[in-house]
């Protein structure tokens, strides 16, 4: 399984807005990305020292199934993020082990 993070840094002037995020933007990925998309979870933050606003996780099959279904609609995607935020996400792609 390979678990596809995107992170929101926190931090001063930055905004995120978490209601849009879950009810608008993860349906687009969700319908985006179809049968690709294994599971999503998203966490926030919460105490004012967080070094993340909020955390997204996507799970797929293996890092090629994670490129087929996000490289035709990337720029859909990326294009919603004004949308919720002002932060530049780190987008981090890694194995699961357990």
């Amino acid at each position: 399984m390979t678990k596809v993070s995107v992170l929101y840094a926190n931090g001063e002037g930055k905004t995120f807005d978490m209601d849009y995020y879950c009810n608008k933007h993860l349906a687009i990925v969700g319908n985006l990305l179809g049968d690709a998309l294994k599971g999503a979870t998203v966490e926030q933050g919460l105490n004012s020292d967080a070094p993340f606003a909020a955390m997204g996780n996507m799970y797929f099959e293996s890092p090629e199934a994670f490129e087929q279904a996000f490289g035709p609609h990337a720029e859909e995607i990326m294009g919603d993020l004004p949308n919720f935020t002002n932060i530049e996400p780190k987008i981090q792609v890694s194995k699961v082990l357990v």
